[in-house]
């Protein structure tokens, strides 16, 4: 019996979490191996929010609730919206969900036909292109160089419209590079997008709170405010607030999209958890401090790692505006004699390279649509990143010492 449809054969599992997934079964070997594949924050959600999460369940809050998210819940994205952004929604142009991933489905079941397009620039996070085709659509990938800062300019999205066209997808800071639309930048792309009134912009904004140096978050919408009703702003609390357990994704767009959402929503997973949306609403309404903490601490670690990349010449990496990822440039290591005997012919290669050798998990970049390069996060502690860097510097170097295929 076949237990697999033609559409889910069309997708692959996350390489981020496979991955990560070998580097915990070499853990559990008692092989010391880094971890630095996962997005994820390894900081505990702060005190406050697992109070507030303590003080709901006790309160009677575990029951069901309106299929995406409280009017309390809404209330408190609404606000955050207002102080964070100065953009004004009512409680009816706002969703919540179990995590953005999937908000971002819902939205193009929502929205999708066989034949329809998304444009995705490259790099992306690795669940766009599967997403699009799982609901039938096709992904038109749309490649952002190293020179370019891996962003999209204003002509390459003309080029890659077409009449088919029906969401861009636009996601800063980015993962897995880190890079950050400037003000100038949103405003350009959203010209394009004015001159083509049957394409939405779904903006993914949820590592928003992690920016550095003087850069404060800035929507595509804020830079565009023209373009309201066909700009989707995903967001959620997993990353800026350390919550990725808590699986806890809002949106926030047009009313009658929102409405369709939620009814897609309602037939799948109802609403997410109660006692999470409890604990989002302090998180997005409490004290901030934890926000200020988490970027001094992301901007050291961001420190360690490019001081040792920039000591590596055969590796290269623009140093990230937002976010907490290097996207490191391997090319010089494709040819080369591993100490196995192995040729690296690609970053996957490169990346069982390193798992195996120097025993530290990164992520390829044929992951993330554009190769040969990997992704290292840095949402790790600054000894554990030392080790890693030290670990990465001297692969590289015996790397070059055995020769190249």
């Amino acid at each position: 019996m076949n237990y697999e449809s033609r559409r889910a054969q069309l997708i692959k599992p996350s390489p981020a979490i496979s991955v990560s997934i070998q580097a915990k079964e070499l853990t559990r070997q008692g092989i010391d191996v880094i971890d630095l594949s996962v997005g994820e924050p390894d900081f505990d959600t702060p005190m406050n929010i697992i109070q507030a999460a303590t003080e709901a369940m006790k309160a009677g809050q575990t029951h069901y609730t309106a299929p995406d998210g409280t009017p309390e819940l809404k209330q408190a994205i609404a606000d955050a919206f207002r102080r964070d952004q100065r953009l004004d929604f009512a409680n009816n142009e706002i969703t919540a969900g179990n995590g953005a991933k999937q908000i971002i489905f819902n939205a193009l079941m929502a929205t999708l036909e066989p034949g329809d397009e998304v444009i995705i620039p490259a790099p992306y996070w690795v669940s766009y292109t599967d997403m699009v085709l799982l609901v039938g659509s096709t992904p038109k990938v749309v490649e952002c160089p190293y020179d370019m800062n891996f962003k999209l300019t204003a002509s390459a999205l003309e080029a890659a419209i077409t009449p088919r066209t029906r969401w861009l997808f636009l996601n800063s800071p980015s993962n897995p590079t880190g890079a950050t639309y400037s003000k100038e930048e949103l405003i350009a792309l959203g010209d394009v997008v004015k001159r083509h009134e049957n394409v939405m912009v779904l903006a993914d904004e949820i590592y928003d709170q992690i920016q550095y140096g003087d850069a404060s978050p800035l929507s595509f919408l804020a830079a565009n405010p023209g373009l309201k009703d066909r700009v989707l702003i995903v967001n959620g609390v997993s990353k800026a607030y350390a919550m990725t357990g808590w699986r806890l994704g809002y949106a926030a767009g047009p009313a009658p999209l929102i409405k369709v959402m939620g009814k897609i929503q309602s037939q799948s997973t109802s609403n997410p958890s109660s006692v999470s949306q409890a604990a989002a609403i302090e998180a997005l309404s409490g004290p901030q401090d934890f926000l200020d903490e988490a970027r001094a601490e992301y901007a050291a670690r961001r420190e360690i790692v490019f001081t040792a990349l920039e000591a590596i010449p055969q590796l290269r990496a623009p140093r990230p505006d937002g976010a907490f990822y290097a996207y490191v440039d391997c090319s010089a290591l494709i040819g080369r004699i591993a100490p196995d005997g192995n040729v690296l012919e690609n970053d996957s290669d490169v990346a069982r390279f390193l798992l195996n050798t120097a025993r530290i998990a990164v992520v390829p970049g044929a992951a993330f649509g554009m190769s040969p390069y990997f992704r290292m996060s840095f949402a790790t502690s600054r000894k554990a990143l030392e080790t890693a860097c030290d670990r990465l510097g001297r692969a590289v170097q015996d790397l070059f010492a055995v020769g190249a295929g």
